[in-house]
């Protein structure tokens, strides 16, 4: 398109009814594509793709933190060529039995 205040269009009348159609043609996708973008299915559609990534994100993270956990765990319990530690299992389980014995004592006392 040219500035008509400096110089003169030299362009012929078909060459504008050419340029004028392809500027609509321009217009009519721009605006075909602004439709497809506004449209309340385009919106919840894309929303919904966000809230997915972001959870997928959250869940994969907290997979992460909870496999390092049980790493860090696993490692107190079994040395690196997999065998258990005997020094750190059975504290483990005598306070864990000590505490189920005590329950079912502190239980079977309340019942009488």
């Amino acid at each position: 398109m040219s500035d008509t205040s400096s110089t003169p269009d030299t362009r012929t009348p078909a060459q504008i009814e050419a340029d004028i159609k392809r500027r609509r043609e321009t217009l009519a996708e721009t605006l075909d594509e602004i439709g497809v973008r506004v449209h309340p299915k385009t919106i919840v559609g894309d929303a919904k793709a966000k809230v997915a990534s972001s959870v997928d994100h959250t869940l994969g993270r907290a997979y992460v933190g909870v496999n390092r956990v049980v790493d860090d765990v696993k490692a107190q319990f079994v040395t690196e060529d997999g065998q258990p530690r005997l020094e750190r299992i059975v504290p483990v389980a005598l306070v864990v039995v000590g505490v189920v014995g005590l329950l079912t004592f502190g239980t079977r006392r309340r019942g009488r």
